[in-house]
């Protein structure tokens, strides 16, 4: 892709996803996910009300009347972006293919952030993760990474999240707001990796999938190509049998990831290429709320 075209792209991109990130959240991002803390405030006059724990018995001594010390939550917060470039992105038979979507679904998370000052981080991985981009708050920087998730090229076809979230876990002190946006088409053990960092991070996954990965239609003998391992196969798709084991493939890898994210106190969504992908967010986010 040339520079001119990554630079429609971006563009356009930056228009849906700011609109869509200013008119349609409407502060449900800030009120989903809780700062790192409280921070201390000030120390005013007791009011009845008040919880007398935060009494400051020095203040009250001194001057024969009780005070309190007020605290408000520390509010900036970081996210990360933990996006999966692996070849079976760049599958789609509708508007567009599954790594666009990724790179709407991106920009309207990164712009929501940075509305409320947050930092955005961007980790692009395949088997190991191929480009850190460290959290920066502002406009300019959430463009750069969507030009990093348009235009990258992976050296690797393959997807391994349970290796990528083992380097994350060093790369990632604070507590941070986590996004896997992937096909969750992996055949890594990556429970035990996500148990590790969700203990840590608020943690949520999504999906994105094309609507006819999950049934084969009926259209008789075809060559299919694995796009991570590159295995050519013949396939006779007027076997309903074949047709069924594909299907029910698809329902288990769908089941697989939902029940592995559930379990770890990790939100799971899935989003179809073609979809408004507003409402679902908008749901989970209400859903989420602290």
């Amino acid at each position: 892709m040339d520079a001119k075209e990554i630079i429609k792209r971006v563009k356009r991109i930056e228009l849906k996803s700011k609109r869509k990130a200013s008119n349609l959240f409407m502060g449900e991002y800030q009120s989903s996910f809780k700062g790192r803390g409280m921070i201390f405030s000030e120390i005013r006059p007791y009011q009845y009300g008040d919880d007398v724990r935060n009494i400051d018995w020095n203040k009250t001594a001194r001057y024969s009347e009780p005070y309190v010390k007020v605290f408000e939550e520390e509010r900036e917060l970081t996210m990360y972006l933990l996006v999966d470039v692996s070849n079976s992105e760049n599958f789609g038979t509708r508007k567009q293919i599954k790594m666009e979507t990724i790179a709407e679904l991106s920009a309207t998370l990164a712009f929501s952030a940075t509305t409320y000052n947050d930092k955005v981080g961007l980790i692009l991985y395949s088997d190991h993760i191929e480009k850190f981009i460290p959290p920066k708050k502002g406009k300019q920087h959430v463009l750069r990474l969507v030009r990093e998730i348009v235009s990258f090229e992976p050296t690797s076809k393959k997807t391994d999240l349970a290796a990528t979230l083992a380097t994350f876990m060093n790369l990632a002190r604070r507590k941070s707001n986590v996004f896997i946006l992937s096909d969750f088409i992996d055949s890594s053990d990556y429970e035990k990796a996500l148990r590790i960092v969700a203990k840590k991070h608020d943690v949520t996954g999504i999906r994105v999938y094309d609507e006819k990965e999950q049934s084969f239609p009926d259209i008789g003998l075809v060559h299919v190509q694995d796009n991570e391992s590159g295995e050519i196969r013949l396939i006779n798709t007027s076997s309903k049998k074949l047709r069924q084991q594909y299907a029910q493939y698809y329902r288990d890898l769908d089941q697989r990831y939902q029940s592995i994210f559930n379990k770890n106190n990790s939100g799971a969504l899935s989003i179809r290429t073609d979809e408004d992908y507003i409402r679902p967010l908008l749901n989970y986010f209400k859903s989420h709320k602290a």
